[in-house]
């Protein structure tokens, strides 16, 4: 079965409190661009520890490799 990407955008990505989500984790990653904590194609990625994309106080982010980011994730 093909996933349907037009419903899954309509059901859930274009969703206001998902592209809002979205937008701060965008931030995230350029503020650590910004700062050379990673840069583009490094395998690196800006975890945020308490889960909350929103919460992008410097305390609550951290730099990790893409598999151990998905690794925590449950």
């Amino acid at each position: 079965m093909a996933r349907d990407y037009e419903k899954e955008y309509r059901e859930y990505h274009g969703k206001p409190e998902q592209i809002a989500n979205r937008a701060s984790r965008n931030a995230a990653r350029a503020t650590a661009v910004k700062q050379g904590k990673v840069k583009k194609g490094d395998g690196k990625e800006v975890d945020h520890k308490d889960g909350n994309p929103r919460n992008n106080s410097p305390k609550n982010l951290q730099v990790m490799s893409r598999t151990a980011n998905r690794r925590k994730g449950g």
